[in-house]
């Protein structure tokens, strides 16, 4: 947990001892607790903040009324670490913290990530590989009749057979191997206040069988009987193919594992979405249907809590991600884009769910009273800013719809795109008095916001700092259909519709441009054009992102696969780490540090003709006439080439 700061004054002492979820005993006498009614187990640090979840989830338990205390980053070598605040009276619930621990530890190319944003001074080694299992088995060990729920995006999209990229293997449900009673999938709110009620009012938790937004195992005998399911109105449920159909490797069970990516991505819509039986040999796990999303006014109650907004006073050490979020606003949640190589659909859904602007700017009002708040919003937004109150024009349609994206492969026409409410929110965030500068960092959805001139126009004008990032991700059509993801020809629109909004504003403004190199459907070929493409525009880009396959979304079904799940037909991906390198050299194509990786890719594909010093080139060549001078090697990084100079003779 990173060094304790002895507190020595008793009035800061009283202060900060009630003002966090309590995370010792010392804060918990504070408070006149004896118990807790629930324990919060996190594999993050204790940030006070509405960007991570697990203050998320405990301050909205403490707002139910329940004493909620939390465990953050415990020593996973001890299960005696974690009765640190002593057995809770209803359960414990289970967190890896914001990121998948895996994805936390590791990069594309299954290297050691030099840092961990979610842990004190980014120190690596605060927390387990597959944090989720081992916290529920040390739980388990420790208090053996006290119910554990697993939540979180790590147990919510590994919740059905998975594709684990850093095991190249395909593993089982998360919930049979953490040994848990219930897991809880998607955004945990609605679940998790249900599942404490119940308990609270002496259900037993192997009652608690139909909770919506949750998953349960059943055992041999209560499964095998369950009427299956071939529609979508008839009151029965869906059967995925069991684990034991597609944990191979073979070509049948990668079928299997396409059919069972497929047919589970059709049951994530609340309105219409089936319970999903998945068998596991002679156990099975049950999937109740997704939560009901949070409207406006459940949204305001819960980003109104008591946040402080802080890092506990615990650490003596900065929380890097925490250093970069802490004046940003969440304004709302889901993602309706459906991006196959992206888990936010997966997990909060499909939906937007919105805060009011009354509650944003209560926000507002509490960040400046922050001691170190200098008047700049860093964002204000959310998975994808301009997708502020966007919803279906039709509760009915919405509820009915089985579409696994909303603006692909165009914007559906019952879906409202009207940017008129975040415009207007953007308007009063910026009027409220000391507020000097608002950002949107999180990311803008160009496909929608080429709709709205009057958007653009307030984006250029008043909330870019000179650059905006954006997302193109490639330009070759197959690929970004693969994606999911729009045309070149709508990027290039928004770039346009930018850069006369910037001019208009007397302002000199740029987008960077992000790119995934080594997705699915991406060949050496494409990369080349994409990499031309780039050099024709005159971009260099910084932000490529390796292609990572992270648990459950339809971009890893392919990688592992081979084929695509919505046509069955085979989908070309680089799979070998090496030829993974070479995409990505091809994209910083203007870096003297990738340019062996990136004449090798070019010889791979017969395109030694781009090798060269001309115009038309895309890298110079490794030796000879317009090769790169000594000092440009060595300012990259790179040996020396040319001849080997004459050892000295000894005399």
């Amino acid at each position: 947990m990173g060094a304790i700061v002895q507190l020595r004054r008793k009035d800061k002492v009283d202060a900060r001892l009630t003002s966090f979820l309590p995370m010792t005993r010392e804060e918990m006498d504070a408070r006149g607790w004896t118990e807790l009614d629930i324990l919060l187990v996190n594999g993050d640090a204790h940030v006070d903040h509405p960007a991570f979840g697990a203050a998320l989830i405990g301050r909205f338990l403490e707002g139910r009324g329940y004493r909620v205390g939390m465990i953050a980053q415990p020593d996973w070598r001890d299960a005696a670490s974690m009765l640190r605040l002593g057995i809770p009276r209803l359960f414990v619930g289970i967190t890896a913290g914001n990121l998948d621990s895996m994805l936390n530890k590791l990069t594309a190319q299954k290297k050691t990530r030099g840092e961990d944003q979610y842990s004190p001074n980014g120190e690596t080694g605060h927390r387990p590989n597959r944090a989720t299992i081992v916290y529920a088995n040390l739980v388990r060990q420790a208090m053996p009749k006290v119910p554990i729920v697993v939540g979180g995006i790590e147990a919510s999209l590994r919740r059905i057979a998975h594709f684990d990229y850093w095991s190249e293997s395909v593993r089982r449900s998360i919930l049979l191997d953490a040994k848990a009673d219930l897991l809880v999938f998607g955004m945990g709110e609605r679940p998790v206040w249900e599942i404490a009620d119940r308990l609270a009012a002496g259900e037993p938790v192997s009652a608690l069988r139909d909770v919506r937004g949750t998953a349960h195992v059943r055992n041999k005998g209560e499964w095998e009987d369950l009427p299956k399911s071939r529609f979508v109105t008839d009151g029965k449920v869906l059967w995925l193919p069991s684990y034991d159909e597609v944990k191979g490797s073979d070509a049948a069970s990668k079928e299997a594992f396409s059919r069972m990516s497929k047919a589970f991505q059709h049951e994530t819509n609340p309105g219409n979405g089936r319970p999903l039986v998945h068998p596991h040999g002679e156990q099975a796990v049950y999937y109740n249907p997704p939560a009901v999303p949070l409207d406006t006014p459940l949204m305001d109650t819960l980003y109104d809590m008591p946040f402080t907004r802080k890092v506990h006073w615990s650490y003596d050490a900065p929380i890097p991600a925490y250093e970069t979020v802490k004046h940003s606003i969440v304004t709302m949640r889901g993602c309706f884009g459906g991006c196959t190589f992206c888990s936010i659909t997966e997990h909060e859904g499909r939906i937007i769910q919105s805060r009011s602007a009354e509650s944003v700017l209560r926000e507002v009002r509490a960040l400046r009273r922050m001691d170190d708040f200098r008047g700049v919003i860093s964002d204000v937004g959310g998975p994808t800013a301009n997708m502020y109150q966007m919803r279906c024009k039709d509760e009915g349609i919405e509820k009915a719809c089985r579409r696994l994206s909303c603006v692909h492969p165009g914007v559906c026409e019952n879906l409202n795109t009207d940017h008129g409410p975040l415009v207007s929110l953007l308007e009063q965030v910026r009027e409220e008095p000391g507020i000097r500068k608002v950002f949107l960092a999180s990311g803008v959805r160009y496909d929608l916001a080429e709709r709205s001139p009057e958007f653009v126009k307030a984006l250029a004008q008043h909330h870019v700092g000179g650059q905006l990032s954006v997302a193109p991700e490639h330009i070759d059509e197959d690929v970004l259909n693969k994606m999911k993801k729009p045309g070149v020809e709508s990027y290039d629109r928004f770039a346009t519709m930018f850069q006369c909004a910037s001019e208009d504003a007397g302002k000199e403004q740029h987008l960077v441009p992000y790119y995934i190199s080594g997705h699915p459907g991406s060949t050496l070929e494409a990369m080349i054009e994409l990499a031309l493409h780039l050099k024709r525009q005159g971009v260099r880009p910084r932000q490529v992102q390796d292609f990572i396959p992270t648990p459950m979304s339809m971009a890893t079904a392919m990688y592992w696969t081979g084929l695509d799940p919505f046509t069955a037909k085979p989908v070309y991906t680089a799979t070998v780490l090496a030829d993974k390198r070479k995409q990505k050299a091809l994209l910083l194509y203007w870096d003297p540090a990738h340019h062996d990786l990136a004449r090798e890719a070019l010889v791979d594909a017969g395109r030694r003709d781009l090798i060269g010093s001309g115009a038309s080139a895309l890298v110079p060549p490794a030796t000879g006439k317009g090769s790169l001078p000594m000092h440009m090697r060595r300012e990259a990084g790179l040996k020396p080439r040319g001849r080997r100079p004459d050892k000295q003779k000894i005399r």
